[in-house]
């Protein structure tokens, strides 16, 4: 073979070899890779979206909480738009002209083919008045939405927001786009998934300047939205508004549970909001506003805020000290107008000897910091610090020091100090001793829990020995709940010790330091509790459940700066749970009523009080 014809073989190999590349670059752009055939569809086809009615949210009776509300989105597409009165357009969807123009920059700007939000939620008045004119503003359509709306205005912090995906969000969740509406707190955004439903999709053939012509496909290809589905809630909506009329004016929490259930009846936290105000197009305007608002009323102290428990605790170690073998239900402590070791004076107002139900009632203290030194330090645990950590279980088996419940991202932990805490702290090289954490024994100190773990604490006492994790919702469409929700949450201490104490809970309202909590014709069990607060007052605290045999109801209420337990946390308790179980608040306890309704407690200072989570 000459030259030539090598030459030949070599250009025709290499004509073949192009050939080739080209082919299967075509094959690839039109058979395998569709995304040239999506921009030619796009300039034809307008993807309409529908957004479903997001579920509805009722009470434990039926009533409606949170249902929908219809608004409508003005959307553009920037190269359709023609000749129009700027002015007038935004004259009648009440839009200052400059922000008008701004979004219509911003939308340009993000395409010119593609449509773009311009004005959301435009409300059903300004639409009537807008429809009938849309003829004179081409390049222009509007979009259904639905908004929440709160026909009683309570339960903010439970029910929780929507508001709109944030970038960082759309990055990992396919399913949104710009623009879309989530949930942001509460059950809202607890329950999304459940709640938001299923978005539809319409394709339509428009002609050169995007007008209409009809369906694409026939309608093959659309979807229709699902609706969201619908939640029954284990609030009781009168209870929970009645909770914020009590609360008005202070800044604390109720937290109220139905202990065979763990069903949260109501969750106070005050100062609270409006839910309306996180609604529409004021929300921008609002949200700024609440949340530099010194009273922090988004802020949900129900789940949130951290306080010492106070003598709130003092049944706990009681129980443990039962469990442990450290106290019998006869044994007996000296109070010498408190608890005196060498020069350590913690103080009291007794001067006398107390069992363990006298010592619940009359929330002695030196009783209990005795009791906790004498289990600290018992031989059998070979030391103090390996007592500590035999009270530290048990302390936890009650829910202290975790998260509890399985609905609220915004859940504090509380804190129970691990060993190590005070090894760092306290005693460094030294030998474990009861005394440097004494404070413990009546509920002060480092230790830190939340009203939830306080009332879930209380449904504890009130079962005996157990409970189920706090909830908020009883049903989704009439489904079952998450299984976890039904399961018995046993304490390491055994329920017999449980029923020993019942006696000094019941005099602690019967004659004790909560009898202005005493209420004719129910059984309440209950204990007050100061919890102590180096910013400025005490906070008043307060737990109880009713009725004592067969409980409907466990509490806890917080009231900062209330200083005592029986001034606010304890009337206050009782009124709900009176509400709860009877209806209305009886003649004779009516004045009790009126001076909390009418008490301000609230100081310039107050947002210095909270505890945050760590």
């Amino acid at each position: 073979m000459n030259s030539f014809a090598k030459r030949k073989n070599i250009i025709i190999g290499i004509l073949l070899i192009i050939g080739a590349i080209y082919v299967m670059r075509l094959f690839n752009l039109q058979i395998v890779d569709s995304t040239y055939k999506r921009s030619a569809t796009r300039n034809v086809v307008r993807e309409v979206i529908e957004f479903p009615s997001r579920g509805l949210i009722y009470d434990r009776n039926g009533e409606m909480l949170v249902y929908n509300q219809i608004v409508y989105d003005l959307l553009a597409t920037p190269r359709e738009i023609g000749r129009f009165d700027t002015t007038t357009l935004c004259s009648i969807i009440d839009v200052p002209k400059e922000v008008f123009i701004d979004e219509l920059k911003k939308a340009k700007r993000m395409s010119t083919y593609r449509p773009s939000v311009i004005i959301k939620q435009i409300p059903p008045d300004r639409y009537a008045l807008l429809k009938e004119k849309m003829f004179k503003f081409p390049g222009f359509y509007l979009q259904t939405r639905n908004v929440r709306t709160y026909p009683f205005g309570c339960a903010a912090h439970v029910l929780g927001y929507i508001g709109e995906v944030s970038p960082a969000f759309l990055e990992k969740n396919p399913y949104y786009r710009s623009g879309d509406y989530i949930g942001v707190s509460g059950i809202e955004k607890a329950y999304e998934e459940h709640l938001r439903g299923r978005k539809g999709v319409s394709l339509f053939l428009v002609d050169v300047h995007g007008r209409i012509k009809g369906s694409y496909e026939d309608g093959k290809l659309d979807t229709v939205a699902v609706k969201g589905r619908d939640l029954v809630s284990s609030l009781d909506r009168e209870l929970q508004q009645y909770g914020e009329k009590l609360m008005v004016n202070k800044a604390g929490s109720i937290v109220a549970i139905e202990p065979s259930t763990g069903e949260i009846l109501s969750l106070v936290s005050s100062p609270s909001y409006d839910p309306v105000e996180m609604v529409g197009r004021n929300r921008t305007v609002n949200f700024p506003r609440l949340l530099n608002d010194p009273l922090l009323p988004l802020f949900n102290r129900a789940i949130s805020a951290q306080y010492p428990p106070g003598s709130t605790v003092k049944m706990l170690h009681g129980l443990i000290a039962l469990e442990e073998n450290i106290i019998t239900l006869g044994s007996s402590y000296y109070c010498a107008n408190g608890f005196h070791v060498g020069n350590f004076h913690q103080a009291c107002h007794h001067e006398q000897s107390f069992n363990l139900n006298n010592a619940i009632a009359q929330s002695c203290n030196a009783y209990f910091s005795q009791e906790f030194r004498d289990l600290l330090q018992d031989r059998k645990y070979g030391g103090a610090r390996n007592g500590y950590e035999v009270w530290r279980n048990h302390v936890l088996s009650f829910g202290f020091g975790n998260r509890i419940s399985y609905e609220f991202d915004e859940e504090a932990k509380g804190f129970i100090p691990e060993a190590e805490y005070y090894e760092k702290r306290v005693f460094k090289n030294a030998k474990w001793r009861a005394l440097p954490i004494i404070s413990l024994a009546i509920g002060q100190g480092e230790m830190q829990t939340t009203p939830l773990q306080m009332a879930n604490y209380t449904a504890i006492l009130a079962n005996r020995g157990f409970y189920y994790p706090p909830h908020v919702v009883r049903s989704i469409d009439g489904a079952e709940l998450n299984p976890e929700l039904k399961t018995k949450r046993y304490t390491t201490v055994n329920s017999i010790q449980f029923e020993r104490i019942m006696d000094g809970m019941e005099e602690v309202v019967n004659s004790g330091t909560a009898s202005i909590a005493r209420i004719p014709g129910i059984t309440i069990c209950g204990k007050t509790g100061t919890a102590q607060n180096p910013h400025g007052p005490d906070h008043s605290t307060f737990i109880a459940f009713a009725p004592r045999e067969n409980p409907k109801i466990a509490i806890a209420v917080y009231v900062e700066n209330g200083k005592w337990g029986n001034l606010y946390a304890a009337p206050i308790a009782s009124l709900m749970i009176e509400k709860y179980l009877k209806d209305s608040i009886q003649p004779s306890r009516q004045w009790l009523e009126t001076r909390m309704l009418e008490t301000n407690l609230l100081y310039p200072e107050l947002p210095n009080y909270i505890q945050y989570p760590k």
